[in-house]
């Protein structure tokens, strides 16, 4: 499959969906199903998970890249994005398995992508964050205006995962981070490299269960990245 620089030709061909999943064989099945109805490829990259992810992936089509142990998100997305820039896939779409991302929204990033020529697209939930936890809406918001700082822009949402990445834009941005504070880095980088960049309103979605952030030991890695900035 030959990878095309052009945007938004046929993004069935041109575009894999990355899910970064640990321990999420509750849900990822049927967020694989909603993907595939706009993806055909689907990637899950199953981050050292105890639980039965990679199976349930690859029931519901998926092809799975399996960690043996938990290397963090970021290292996650890295391997699903090599994977796909691999295959020949020119973007890739990622959200997470957990269900908090909306396949229904998808054709909102292809629409963006196409109509302002964007290299990155970023959903935004904080237009309308309705159901977000009001902790969680606080911290984003935060974490928001410090990277529209750094970045020298304002930034919508700084935080989702559910964003469209093109891979080859991508692939010469120099990340170093491993763990959740990749979704920042992400978009600090791509903006100083001269990038456009946009956001899309997504829907927000909730759904009971324990996070997979750590507050304390991921709150001090975004730290630590946040000062050698």
């Amino acid at each position: 499959m030959a990878a095309s620089e052009s945007r938004g030709d046929d993004w069935a061909r041109d575009c894999a969906a990355v899910l970064p999943c640990y321990n999420e064989g509750s849900t990822v099945a049927e967020v694989a199903r909603g993907v595939r109805a706009h993806l055909p490829t689907v990637f899950v990259v199953d981050d050292g998970s105890t639980d039965d992810t990679a199976a349930q992936s690859s029931a519901a089509g998926a092809t799975v890249i399996r960690n043996t142990k938990n290397r963090g998100k970021g290292s996650a997305l890295r391997s699903g994005l090599d994977r796909a820039r691999a295959q020949g896939f020119a973007w890739a779409l990622t959200l997470d398995g957990d269900g908090q991302h909306a396949p229904a929204d998808i054709p909102s990033f292809f629409a963006c992508a196409d109509k302002m020529r964007a290299s990155f697209v970023v959903g935004n939930r904080l237009g309308a964050p309705g159901k977000m936890p009001l902790l969680r809406r606080a911290v984003n918001r935060l974490m928001t205006a410090l990277l529209s700082r750094l970045a020298g822009t304002p930034l919508a949402d700084s935080q989702c995962g559910f964003r469209l990445i093109h891979l080859a834009a991508w692939a010469k941005l120099p990340l170093k981070t491993d763990h959740f504070e990749t979704e920042s880095e992400l978009l600090v980088e791509f903006i100083r490299a001269g990038h456009r960049v946009e956001f899309v309103p997504v829907q927000v979605i909730y759904k009971s269960g324990r996070s997979k952030i750590r507050p304390l030991v991921d709150t001090w890695r975004w730290l630590r990245w946040w000062f050698v900035q």
